[in-house]
């Protein structure tokens, strides 16, 4: 009896790799044996397409002997996504249908005991991966068509059952069949994109130009940003409006960042490419899975990824689990997630911008300047906060500021214009635009994201700008890693203002938003200059 194959998918973190699902049908002892690294859920399988293929219509081999395997063998393989490729390889080795041509076309569904299908997450990066070894066909859960057909010169065909997989494969009439229940029910309360923060804008925020330029900095370069001050100075109200001075995702950022939403299951029937920088603010109380990425059985990627290429906000960063603080210090420094279960390794992407929110200590009214300070807190509380926040973390974070409550004559003042956000995103628009042509063809598109090594050989500062740097690394107040984020920083500084490199003055302002001291009213003359 010759082997029948039906290729499919599996997914490795966000890689995709192509799957060939084989079967052999022959006389012998009766039993199903399937091997290839299968998961508890992939194992259970054939129960699941036996009752499919059977409830469509056809025999299942139960008297003979039948043998699957998904090839590669030493690639783990887990999820129900392989159901469909299971039966029709099974049903094509047993001869149960005609032959037919399954090269260029990939098969994705879990099968219900019914022979209908339902709908998995992943359809998208398997799509991609798909499309990137040539397949130019998929056969996908009829609501999530849409989602695969964001992946272009691929035709996709939504199906709803096994019988009408069959249909489309050889030719004859299609069968009707009840609709697929999307992944998940109806957004709550009609809730879409990310609700009230399409309302917010930076002319909502009066005051605080020094840290308005830090934000601005922050949004053109790509760097982490640390905001601290007593309840209510604003931390939030400037964290939430960050993503609205972003620019437009490009192509490549859109299917990467709808892609790691596919992954987690977050997209829905009729959603289309994310194309707006995503923005995820999780409780403070939140597992390292949930942000980082994990979780039993089945890797997910956590909020840091789903805010890839977009603003992550930790509010109330020192409440944080410890464990939660530790598993930061990676993507952070390299803008991925790997996460190791066994012999097992997941690595998903996580290059968007972090930003941290802190009181100063856990009444959140400790204001350490003469007058206003209404601390209930004994000083060994502010003590142990203030210690939660380990010397590891804080040193991969590139910019640092203290805000203080605006004071009342700022608030009435009718004078004050405050810049909107698309006056913002044009300044970071084109800063992000001069970084694009600087690091074209590299790995990497932000000044935040460059390699150390690569900055310093290819895109040094100028003697005196480095002495700068030097001097405070000298003097032991800054770290070589606090030395290249400097660094890193001064370059930003530059390309918002337009000049080919960086000047002494840009480096100290770098310098400045590094340490955490006030930028000072003729530095914020010149940079706005």
């Amino acid at each position: 009896m010759p082997v029948a194959s039906t290729p499919t998918i599996a997914l490795d973190g966000a890689v995709g790799h192509l799957v060939d699902v084989q079967a052999d049908v022959s006389p012998g002892q009766a039993g199903l044996t399937m091997v290839g690294r299968c998961d508890v859920s992939l194992n259970q399988a054939h129960h699941r397409c036996q009752m499919a293929v059977h409830n469509t219509g056809l025999p299942w081999p139960t008297s003979k002997r039948v043998t699957i395997l998904l090839s590669p063998a030493d690639l783990p393989k887990r999820g129900t996504h392989f159901d469909l490729a299971i039966a029709l390889a099974v049903l094509k080795a047993d001869r149960l249908i005609p032959e037919v041509d399954v090269n260029g076309s990939v098969f994705v569904g879990e099968l219900t005991l019914n022979g209908g299908l339902r709908a998995v997450p992943g359809v998208l990066p398997m799509t991609l991966a798909a499309s990137r070894r040539g397949i130019r066909r998929v056969f996908v859960p009829e609501p999530q068509a849409h989602e695969a057909a964001m992946v272009p010169d691929v035709e996709v065909l939504g199906v709803r059952s096994l019988g009408q997989v069959l249909a489309q494969l050889t030719g004859s009439e299609v069968p009707e069949a009840p609709p697929v229940a999307p992944m998940s029910a109806e957004r709550l309360l009609s809730w879409r994109g990310q609700g009230r923060l399409d309302e917010v804008d930076m002319a909502d925020v009066l005051g605080m130009p020094d840290a308005r330029y830090a934000v601005e900095v922050a949004a053109a370069g790509g760097h982490h940003l640390l905001l601290s001050g007593p309840k209510g100075c604003g931390k939030t109200t400037l964290a939430e409006r960050l993503p609205t001075i972003l620019p437009d995702l490009t192509l490549e950022e859109s299917i990467e960042v709808t892609a790691l939403h596919s992954l987690a299951g977050a997209l829905e029937e009729g959603d289309g490419l994310i194309t707006r920088p995503p923005f995820a603010g999780p409780h403070h109380d939140a597992s390292k899975a949930s942000i980082v990425g994990g979780g039993s059985g089945r890797v997910r990627p956590g909020e840091i990824s789903r805010a890839h290429c977009g603003v992550l906000l930790l509010d109330e960063f020192p409440l944080l689990r410890t464990d939660v603080i530790d598993a930061l210090r990676q993507p952070l420094e390299s803008g991925e997630v790997t996460i190791a279960r066994g012999d097992d390794t997941v690595t998903y992407p996580a290059r968007g911008l972090v930003v941290f929110a802190a009181n100063p200590c856990p009444c959140g009214d400790y204001r350490p300047t003469a007058g206003g300070n209404r601390c209930t807190c004994r000083e060994v509380q502010r003590q142990d906060y203030r210690r939660r926040v380990r010397g590891p973390i804080t040193d991969r974070i590139d910019i640092t500021r203290h805000l203080e409550p605006l004071q009342p004559h700022d608030a009435r003042d009718r004078f004050a214009a405050p810049e909107s956000s698309s006056t913002v995103r044009a300044r970071v628009t084109t800063a992000r635009t001069r970084q694009a042509e600087r690091f074209a063809g590299r790995g990497w598109r932000l000044n935040g994201q460059t390699p150390g090594p690569a900055l310093t050989k290819e895109w040094p500062l100028t003697a005196e700008a480095q002495a700068v740097i030097d001097d405070q690394m000298y003097r032991g107040l800054l770290s070589r890693r606090g030395a290249t984020r400097v660094h890193r920083m001064a370059w930003t500084v530059a390309d918002l203002r337009g000049a080919p490199t960086p000047s002494v003055a840009d480096a100290r302002t770098a310098l400045l938003l590094r340490t955490g001291e006030p930028l000072g009213s003729e530095t914020l003359r010149r940079v706005a200059s």
